[in-house]
């Protein structure tokens, strides 16, 4: 109602945008911590998505006028605002070429939104049940919806990737035919109570049957459909991904280059590291895997959630005060182990508005009950403190000073894996890595995100391989000679390796957001340091950075530069 009564200015415009945008979908309510939400799952059908962009264009139209308003160019109003435009825009451009209609991979994808978010949904009481067990009954048209959306595709010949349908197919499996026979969602429904058992069960076992119909349709019509289809998205489709992603109209031929300059660099600090660890060893790489064999470890699920939980709150209280000024609700972070069927690679979930759900770090375990630390220090320094938890959980914590739209769902993907690839480095520089497992841990990490820009451009642009490459020099990159590449620098082990090339298959343009986006934040934090000479105050500078919100690369490094 406000919106006709008087003019909006641009962080109002934005804050009703997020209101509307939770009534079509309460997947992303139930992330705010919107209670109502928890019974609800979103269309998923071509309407459902006509619906979202429809709201994407009436909220554009507002803003033009929002931004004409005596105030609007206040700065606290104009990041909002160019962030609003830049968001909307990139989502646009991706709806208006039906990007959604053929939406099949490994992570990120609509079933699994449909899925995860039962990992956040309220539980601790029977009325938080009751709502759960409705959500567990929109869980079969949900899944309706999505599938219409992926039938639309084929109709269209819009065709989804092979390899990343094959991958979710064996996901669908899992969640539907999990330990003992019972699927997922019957699985975690057992954690409910006794006086809704029947309710409950019944629920459940329509959500694993839903599950399954849709594992047997993309089995046995989806996936011979698209066979033959290319999994790579040619250079038009990765422009407009990696703007989606980045914020940013890239340079993809220099950004491919800063990858390659990147890997030169990080190879030869590896190698001084590798030879700290066992002399002699033909590559880093050698030295890492004996680290898996005879380096420090922890033993069992539980004892490594622990110990994660331990280095997390180990760093809060080194770096509160001396790096950091935080405040007490942003010091809380869970640890916690992510649920069977996941993907390989660790994540992390932002609190809810009113931090009743805190900040949690998600490990999946893969099957395995053997963790080498040399692979955890840096990654747990990048998704929990300082790394996406001080980010997210600060925008949560000023929300009131930005606007909701900036505090929650208006990130930018480059944005918040630069800062938490930057809180790896930052680490480093403040000397937590002295250890030389935890260092060559680090440099791995690094040389991970580095190698996903080389592969991630390479093999969806289809670009040439540098003659002064030690791999295959001269010849074109395709998903096999990226996997085979990725797993020779890389110590994960084979499973994360095919994971993640699924994952750059499914979701191109994100992966190259950690390097570029670290590159944003370090250049910002340079040009600031350089105006302030010695006066510069890095604490003050990190709480400045971390309270503005999200801004694409387009923006970052000004806005950083000023503070």
């Amino acid at each position: 109602m406000s919106d006709t009564k008087s003019p909006q200015l641009p962080r109002e415009v934005a804050d009703a945008y997020v209101d509307a945008l939770i009534a079509l979908d309460p997947v992303t309510g139930t992330y705010l911590g919107v209670r109502e939400s928890s019974s609800r799952l979103p269309d998923l059908s071509p309407a459902g998505q006509d619906a979202l962009a429809a709201l994407a264009r009436a909220t554009l139209a507002k803003l033009d006028a929002a931004e004409a308003l005596p105030g609007a160019d206040r700065d606290i109003e104009r990041r909002c605002a160019r962030l609003l435009r830049e968001r909307l825009t990139a989502e646009l451009a991706v709806h208006d070429a039906d990007e959604g209609l053929r939406a099949v991979g490994n992570l990120g994808m609509p079933v699994h939104n449909v899925r995860e978010v039962f990992t956040v949904t309220p539980a601790e009481t029977d009325e938080d049940w009751s709502a759960i067990a409705e959500r567990l009954r929109a869980v079969p048209d949900a899944l309706a919806g999505y599938r219409a959306s992926l039938q639309l595709g084929l109709e269209r010949k819009l065709y989804g990737p092979p390899r990343p349908t094959a991958t979710l197919i064996e996901q669908l499996t899992e969640w539907s035919d999990g330990d003992g026979g019972r699927g997922w969602f019957e699985d975690f429904a057992a954690a409910g109570p006794q006086a809704l058992r029947t309710e409950l069960d019944e629920a459940a076992a329509r959500a694993t049957g839903a599950v399954a119909a849709l594992r047997d349709w993309l089995r046995d019509v989806y996936a011979p459909a698209v066979e033959g289809a290319p999994d790579t998205v040619g250079r038009e489709r990765y422009a407009r991904w990696s703007r989606y992603y980045n914020g940013t109209d890239l340079d993809l031929d220099e950004a491919y280059a800063y990858g390659w300059a990147e890997y030169h660099r990080l190879l030869a600090e590896m190698r001084l590291e590798a030879e700290r660890i066992l002399p002699g060893a033909a590559t880093p790489w050698v030295a890492l895997a004996h680290l898996d064999e005879h380096g420090r470890h922890i033993e069992g699920v539980e004892e490594v959630r622990e110990w994660l939980q331990g280095l997390m709150d180990q760093a809060i209280e080194e770096l509160d005060g001396t790096h950091f000024e935080l405040a007490e609700r942003v010091r809380k972070v869970e640890s916690c182990i992510a649920p069977p069927g996941s993907a390989a690679a660790p994540y992390y979930t932002q609190p809810s508005e009113d931090f009743s759900r805190p900040g949690r770090t998600w490990l999946p375990t893969m099957g395995q009950t053997r963790f080498p630390v040399y692979d955890l220090v840096s990654t747990w320094y990048h998704e929990g403190v300082p790394g996406h938890h001080l980010q997210l959980a600060q925008w949560t914590h000023v929300a009131e000073d930005l606007s909701r739209y900036q505090a929650t769902i208006g990130g930018v993907s480059a944005n918040a894996e630069g800062w938490a690839l930057y809180a790896e480095r930052l680490m480093d520089e403040l000397g937590f890595l002295t250890d030389a497992e935890q260092r060559i841990g680090y440099l791995d990490a690094q040389m991970m995100r580095a190698t996903r820009v080389i592969v991630d451009i390479g093999m969806h642009l289809e670009l040439e391989i540098p003659a002064d490459s030690p791999f295959h020099p001269g010849e074109r990159w395709t998903p096999e000679l990226a996997q085979e590449f990725f797993g020779s620098h890389s110590s994960r082990p084979a499973d994360f390796v095919e994971s993640e090339l699924t994952r750059y298959l499914t979701i191109p343009g994100q992966a190259i957001g950690y390097k570029l986006g670290e590159r944003a934040w370090l250049l910002g934090r340079e040009k600031a340091r350089a105006r302030h000479g010695e006066a510069f105050d890095l604490k003050a500078w990190h709480m400045a950075a971390l309270s503005q919100g999200s801004l694409g690369l387009d923006d970052l490094v000004d806005e950083l530069a000023r503070l």
